[in-house]
């Protein structure tokens, strides 16, 4: 286990104050030595978030399929009959307005290859992580946009996705930049996360500098509140 993601983790609990810890995926080509495979059904993607909050395993492409759309973000081939059923699933959130017919193109996909995912506690992840996973609350999420550039006045503006919500994988992935969900109704009904949590993912590409950088948004922060809190009693 490299330490770096041991130190990293107990570092984003404590500073954040997480409810929840932080959880890391790898995509990889096959079972690594040594990790244990995932043999129990899962109705999604976003269900293995979950269950990686307390160890590490290895979930092929057959284990991501209760899930179409989630396989197909994730992506993994469908058969015949997952295609059809994907395009079932989503003939039916077009035809309730839940998705437009052109966004069905858009939806970000990992690039096919990969046969499956190594998830885990971010604390005990024993590869290199593709992603860290995170549910925070909104003004844990201000923090962490600070610290990763986020929120600077670029003349850019961020987005913020919404279904579905593991598409924000592949899109902090391809950017190498933090990418936020507010939770989509497949994922709070999969995970169970409270309502007050959004999805957060951050990149391999940000991890080796966020504990420094967080550290100096935090102390930034405090010095801020100190101020307003002086003006605050001013009046």
């Amino acid at each position: 286990m490299p330490p770096a993601w041991a130190q990293l983790a107990t570092h984003l609990e404590s500073a954040l104050d997480l409810d929840y810890p932080p959880v890391a995926m790898a995509r990889v080509n096959q079972q690594p030595d040594g990790i244990v495979a995932w043999t129990q059904a899962e109705p999604s993607a976003c269900s293995f978030w979950r269950r990686a909050e307390h160890e590490v395993f290895f979930a092929d492409e057959l284990s991501h399929m209760g899930c179409p759309i989630g396989a197909l973000v994730m992506g993994f081939e469908l058969s015949g009959p997952k295609q059809e059923e994907l395009m079932n699933l989503i003939g039916n959130m077009c035809a309730v307005a839940y998705l437009h017919e052109d966004e069905v193109n858009l939806i970000p996909k990992f690039d096919p290859g990969p046969t499956g995912v190594v998830y885990g506690p971010l604390a005990d992840f024993p590869l290199e992580p593709d992603n860290v996973i995170l549910w925070i609350t909104p003004k844990q999420t201000m923090y962490l946009e600070e610290a990763l550039g986020g929120t600077r006045w670029s003349g850019q503006t961020t987005t913020v996705f919404g279904r579905p919500a593991c598409g924000v994988l592949p899109a902090s992935a391809s950017t190498g930049e933090m990418s936020l969900s507010l939770g989509c109704i497949g994922m709070r009904t999969f995970t169970e996360i409270p309502d007050g949590h959004s999805l957060a993912t951050l990149p391999r590409e940000s991890l080796s500098s966020l504990e420094t950088r967080l550290a100096t948004t935090l102390a930034a922060n405090t010095i801020m509140e100190a101020a307003y809190k002086e003006m605050k009693a001013a009046i």
